[in-house]
């Protein structure tokens, strides 16, 4: 599966942005779906995820309240909400897929910039 993320920008501290992560290549429904991020001399680490019926999301303790994963499978896309940004919000955000029966993501698109200012 492809993956393409959409949607990052400039923010001020408070503000909100929405991210997209478009698929294609397989069938989208059969993917659990997660979003990461990777700030500046850091490691990546994980943001949010969705099973592939969007029966369950998971949230990092840094985001959860503030940032909301959904997906739509007619469209083929997942979405991350951000809102109360803070500067330490700021990164690079991917979305990866992970296929039916494995416990790694595999697949990974190419990421989007998210700045957040004080």
């Amino acid at each position: 599966v492809q993956l393409q993320a959409s949607g990052g920008g400039l923010v001020q501290a408070g503000g909100s942005l929405r991210l997209s992560c478009a698929a294609s290549g397989r069938t989208f429904s059969n993917y659990d779906m997660g979003w990461f991020r990777q700030a500046p001399g850091k490691e990546r680490e994980f943001v949010a995820d969705i099973s592939m019926n969007s029966g369950r999301t998971y949230y990092a303790n840094s985001v959860k309240g503030r940032f909301t994963m959904s997906r739509d499978n007619a469209k083929n896309t997942v979405y991350l909400q951000m809102n109360s940004l803070k500067p330490e919000d700021t990164a690079v955000y991917y979305c990866a897929a992970r296929g039916p029966g494995t416990a790694l993501y595999g697949y990974w698109g190419q990421g989007t910039q998210v700045t957040v200012s004080s």
